[in-house]
């Protein structure tokens, strides 16, 4: 069986690597072909975590980078599209909700190769999110829907995708998780940073909707500045948020460390330590749920509302009033850790068998 898998941007290669690694103990029975589109293509957003989670070289790299949506979608779809004729495979195994995940996916679905779209089911009920149509449109053409949680299976079943098309899997990105905690106990970002375990707060802001408004970001940046009197923050930045915070002269404090884009095991043992997090990221909500980690999710809505019923996660308001309030809060009565079920580390090889053996799952 031939399986052609594809990886664009860093949240994808949390989710990729252990599903690689699954079908890879299947042996001779399977030829895997992994494909990189470029979307985020520098050392800092890309190469450092193909070497950390062990991802193999990619076998064919399409160098699509930048550019509007429409532009980039459009962009991957060209390049992507004598890749896939060359392969032939069986399966199209795309994740998450990327640029990437629904240009392939288009591609695939034109030319008759079945698709296997995991983490599916997600929903925001956000249209002015690029990711919700990413993710919508994806599912509207997959063949295999693999969801994380029991909310993905209800939401695509209220869309009126077949019930034998869905299987929940759990959630793989807990699996490179927990493969990875063993490397993340040996970072030494804590030291190098000069913190306590406890004692600081991890902050990421990407979202067009906080960062692309400079009257949002500015009363953001003012909410992160007073936290700040209270306990140190790091800030990872995102290219992104860099730039719009240059742009518009936003002042940030000194008690505020901006630092570039980190690995995953040493931005993993940031958020393990962290007294709470701050983050409008997708996958930060789950990965603070698995560690038990206090998340605030400065966004009005989120795809994964099983991370606040279940787990770690707060969604808050954007705004520096209510991000100031909901910090209070879970200060004086933090939430209980809770863990979804099948987070549990073998997501990956629920995916495997159902790809490669129909197995039931």
């Amino acid at each position: 069986m031939k399986i052609l898998s594809v990886v664009g941007a860093r949240p994808n290669f949390m989710k990729i690597a252990p599903i690689m690694r699954a079908l890879d103990s299947y042996g001779d029975r399977v030829q895997q072909t992994l494909v990189h589109t470029g979307q985020h293509f520098d050392e800092k957003m890309s190469d450092i975590f193909f070497r950390e989670l062990e991802l193999p070289k990619p076998h064919e790299h399409l160098g699509v980078s930048g550019g509007s949506h429409a532009v980039q979608t459009a962009r991957i779809m060209l390049e992507f599209e004598p890749v896939i004729l060359k392969h032939r495979p069986d399966w199209l195994v795309v994740v998450g909700d990327v640029n990437s995940t629904v240009a392939c996916s288009l591609v695939a679905s034109k030319i008759g190769v079945p698709i296997a779209h995991v983490e599916a089911g997600l929903r925001s009920r956000d249209n002015t999110m690029p990711e919700e149509i990413n993710r919508k449109v994806t599912d509207a053409i997959s063949d295999l829907l693999l969801t994380p949680s029991p909310d993905g299976d209800a939401n695509l079943i209220a869309e009126g995708v077949s019930p034998d098309r869905i299987h929940c899997v759990g959630n793989v990105m807990i699996d490179s998780l927990i493969r990875a905690l063993p490397k993340i106990e040996q970072s030494e970002i804590l030291s190098t940073l000069g913190l306590t375990a406890g004692e600081f707060v991890l902050a990421t802001l990407h979202r067009p909707s906080n960062v692309d408004d400079p009257e949002m970001l500015a009363e953001l940046i003012a909410a992160l500045n007073e936290i700040s009197e209270s306990l140190p923050i790091v800030f990872p930045v995102h290219p992104r948020t860099l730039a719009r915070l240059e742009t518009e002269n936003i002042t940030v404090a000194d008690k505020i460390n901006m630092v570039d884009p980190l690995g995953y095991f040493d931005f993993m043992a940031l958020m393990k330590s962290a007294n709470v997090v701050l983050t409008d990221s997708g996958g930060v909500q789950e990965e603070t749920t698995y560690l038990g980690v206090t998340c605030l999710t400065v966004r009005p809505n989120t795809e994964r509302p099983i991370t606040i019923d279940e787990g770690t996660n707060r969604l808050v308001q954007p705004g520096k009033d209510t991000l100031l309030a909901a910090w209070k809060e879970v200060q004086s009565t933090p939430p209980e850790r809770r863990c979804p079920a099948l987070w549990d580390g073998k997501a990956a090889e629920r995916i495997a068998a159902k790809l490669i053996n129909g197995l039931s799952i």
